[in-house]
């Protein structure tokens, strides 16, 4: 639905914005959108790729405990 909009329908929703929040409220509201659109972007992306970090980062601690078990049956 948003796809049919144009340019002329997005011109009435800024003038609507416009009427209805005032000049001074527009930008804080912009701001406040695009940080909540930049955590869900992240939040999403940590959703995704979390599950393979997981993995990496449980790789990682089976080799240091291996490094660390034959490190303590050798005394050094």
């Amino acid at each position: 639905m948003i796809q049919n909009i144009g340019i002329p329908g997005l011109i009435l929703v800024l003038i609507i914005a416009l009427i209805i929040f005032g000049p001074s409220k527009l930008p804080e509201i912009g701001r406040a959108f695009g940080s909540t659109l930049k955590e869900f972007k992240k939040a999403t992306n940590d959703l995704v790729n979390g599950d393979s970090e997981q993995k990496k980062t449980s790789e990682e601690g089976n080799k240091l405990q291996a490094i660390e078990k034959t490190h303590s049956k050798t005394g050094s």
